[in-house]
């Protein structure tokens, strides 16, 4: 890529590492999700300065929307701005990665259990379809839907806890962990059997087994520090991390 002033600008193929725009959303919308797994998967580096124009020309897009869509990113803590040369991709310690998930692990799996036994078959049948949507993006290794069906998913499931202050936390602490070992695990055709435990989930839910729901969410999460930051697997002692 090349370079002016510190800020990486288009080469000229037009090719940076970022996912094509869907075409589900809006434009505005697409790009957001673009750019937010791009960054989450590491392909988008942490600490490295891009500008708009640039990221702009590589979606074949002009670069309102690129801007707007990293407005929202800023909020979510994932980017900020640099007046005048673009937006810089935020760095994460592997401390603050760890404390992401102590606190995830903290609020995600009692709620998860507290709430198996409660959903009703319909909202089963919602949350199963979500979770063929998580396993389907697997398998064609689109990262983007991947992504972007995990916290649709997780964030319906908490809601029958009946706290949207919980869910838009979780949502949130969810959006900015970084998962570097996706693409690895999508390469290698892993990331499938990852993508399973949301059926296993929604089993332990459907039957009431609170425990069993509370300790397969422990497990999940735990991924966001082993198997899915690394694409290697976890040891035991950071399956309970």
């Amino acid at each position: 890529m090349n370079s002016v002033q510190g800020v990486l600008t288009v080469p000229a193929n037009n090719q940076l590492p970022i996912a094509p725009l869907g075409r589900q959303h809006s434009l505005r919308e697409s790009v957001t999700e673009s750019l937010r797994t791009a960054i989450i998967a590491g392909t988008l580096e942490e600490g490295t300065l891009y500008s708009a124009p640039a990221l702009a020309a590589a979606f074949g897009v002009s670069a309102t929307p690129v801007r707007e869509a990293m407005m929202d990113l800023t909020r979510e803590g994932l980017v900020e701005t640099v007046k005048n040369k673009g937006f810089r991709i935020t760095t994460m310690s592997d401390q603050e990665l760890d404390e992401l998930t102590e606190i995830r692990l903290l609020l995600e799996p009692p709620v998860v259990g507290h709430v198996a036994g409660t959903v009703p078959p319909s909202g089963i049948k919602v949350l199963r379809s979500m979770a063929n949507d998580i396993v389907g993006a697997a398998r064609l290794g689109d990262l983007t839907a991947y992504l972007a069906a995990d916290r649709i998913f997780h964030a319906e499931l908490l809601r029958y806890a009946g706290n949207g202050q919980l869910v838009e936390l979780a949502t949130s602490l969810r959006s900015r962990t970084r998962l570097y070992g996706l693409k690895i695990l999508s390469d290698s055709n892993r990331l499938a059997n990852s993508a399973q435990e949301h059926h296993e989930l929604l089993d332990l839910i459907e039957t009431g087994d609170g425990a069993g729901a509370a300790e397969l969410m422990r497990r999940h999460i735990g991924h966001a520090r082993g198997l899915w930051a690394t694409g290697e697997t976890e040891t035991p002692h950071e399956e309970q991390t």
